[in-house]
């Protein structure tokens, strides 16, 4: 029984030092990407997520750019467009140090 406590308090050790790593890397590192043009991220986030073929004709690379935003700043279930594009706007914000 004392094994068992041991391995579950290690694999939540392990476990929340993931989760505050990843935390730490979408602040520090992967969000400051986007402080040279917000505006054109959050934009190119909205195309992605509504339209069938975003990017079709355009430019591919500031899309796969942009689509990494999805992934660090997921929208939640059954969030409405703007409710998520604002809160996106505002990590960005917070992460740049600057509001637009």
């Amino acid at each position: 029984m004392r094994r068992i406590l041991v391995v579950f308090a290690l694999t939540t050790l392990v476990m929340l030092f993931i989760f505050n790593s990843a935390d730490w890397y979408a602040n520090r590192a992967a969000l400051p990407r986007y402080c040279s043009n917000p505006q054109q991220s959050v934009e190119i986030v909205r195309e992605i997520l509504t339209s069938d073929t975003p990017g079709e004709g355009k430019k591919r690379r500031p899309y796969i750019v942009a689509a990494k935003l999805v992934f660090l700043v997921p929208q939640e279930e059954g969030e409405a467009m703007d409710a998520y594009m604002s809160r996106l706007r505002q990590r960005i914000s917070e992460a740049c140090g600057v509001a637009f």
